[in-house]
């Protein structure tokens, strides 16, 4: 009796279990989708608030007429290329330091770590970071997008952890063979810590993505235009977007429910800004729990 009401208590346990889980994915993955069905049902009952749970009047002008915005192909090319160039530096920056601090005859290292380990709790603010920026020569710059993520703490923090958790005598035994620390770096360290650097790599490439307020700041030339500060614009200038792309397509043989409104210009960038990443996220996700666990059972 007692075994059947233990079993029956944990399967009450997985069933509530399950129950909540569901509910907390289905409410992650609600928002994309209610985006995504707004995009393609019909403006006027869209704008209005009467497409809640799948799409009403399918169509596609929406996407069609988005891509004709005026920067958005620019920002596009300006948002990928800061993406992979920031990523892969961060990635690279990260993983180095994150090595070089768990060799002690590196020189004051405890001084160096502790030096960067305060930038995480501390920092100067608004103004002297712009101050700063300005001073480099990084406004209106593509660097400004790249330079400023080389170094992150928290990234250092994680690699450092992971490569400490790895063999040491791998690294001993090629430095005995000869083997300098660049060497060691790249093809004894980097092969065994390839979880935390896809872990850092999809966290850096989703900041980068995402990341708008540096163009607010430094940034005034259209050309360094970001999707995402593209997106911004676009989110405040819809209602005066959306009656320069009626007067522009007027005349084009398009269904009048189906012309652009404020709601379905927003709705449509932001799924344009957000499909991308999303595309990417899934083959990275492997690499989660083995990345962030080690980092969390070393401490």
């Amino acid at each position: 009796m007692m075994e059947a009401a233990i079993k029956s208590r944990i399967s009450l346990f997985s069933i509530l279990n399950y129950t909540a889980f569901a509910l907390f994915t289905l409410a992650c993955i609600f928002p994309f989708y209610y985006l995504f069905i707004n995009t393609i049902s019909n403006n006027d009952l869209s704008s209005r608030g009467l497409v809640m749970f799948y799409p009403k009047g399918f169509h596609l002008d929406n996407y069609t007429q988005a891509f004709m915005l005026p920067g958005l192909g620019k920002a596009a090319f300006i948002s990928l290329a800061r993406t992979v160039l920031g990523t892969a530096l961060t990635v690279a920056g990260s993983a180095f330091l994150g090595y070089l601090f768990t060799k002690d005859e590196m020189w004051a290292r405890k001084f160096w770590y502790r030096f960067l380990m305060i930038t995480m709790y501390f920092n100067a603010g608004l103004i002297p970071w712009y101050i700063t920026m300005l001073n480099l020569g990084l406004t209106n710059n593509f660097l400004a997008y790249i330079i400023p993520g080389i170094v992150s703490p928290f990234y250092i923090i994680l690699v450092k952890t992971f490569v400490e958790s790895t063999p040491v005598a791998l690294q001993e035994s090629a430095q005995i063979d000869g083997a300098g620390y660049l060497t060691i770096f790249w093809k004894i360290v980097v092969p065994l810590i390839m979880p935390i650097l896809a872990t850092i790599s999809i966290f850096a490439a989703v900041g980068q993505w995402n990341s708008f307020t540096d163009t607010l700041f430094l940034v005034s030339e259209n050309r360094l235009f970001t999707l995402q500060f593209i997106l911004y614009r676009y989110m405040n200038e819809a209602t005066s977007l959306a009656q320069l792309m009626k007067s522009t397509t007027g005349a084009m043989n398009i269904d009048l429910s189906n012309m652009q409104t404020p709601t379905s210009i927003r709705t449509t960038v932001s799924m344009i800004v957000v499909i991308p990443i999303l595309m990417v996220y899934p083959f990275f996700q492997r690499f989660f729990v083995k990345g962030i666990m080690i980092g969390a059972v070393k401490g």
